[in-house]
């Protein structure tokens, strides 16, 4: 199956610059974006798990925060 597509000109310009020789549009997009999305990870995860990541990230996220204001602070 095949899809019509638009592109603005400069993005039609990237993939054409790094289209090789040898593959086809569809080919190097695919090359280009790469591999696997996120949504394939959709029903890997049960819903305690999925919840127990989302903790982790935002306490790291939290973690980082205060060690960049630690950072700013130093330089004010």
């Amino acid at each position: 199956m095949s899809r019509q597509i638009r592109l603005q000109d400069h993005v039609y310009e990237r993939i054409r610059s790094s289209k090789r020789d040898d593959e086809s549009f569809s080919e190097a997009v695919e090359r280009l974006v790469g591999g696997r999305s996120l949504r394939d990870l959709r029903d890997v995860f049960e819903g305690s798990e999925v919840a127990a990541m989302r903790e982790a990230i935002d306490d790291a996220d939290d973690r980082d925060r205060e060690a960049v204001r630690e950072v700013a602070d130093r330089f004010e």
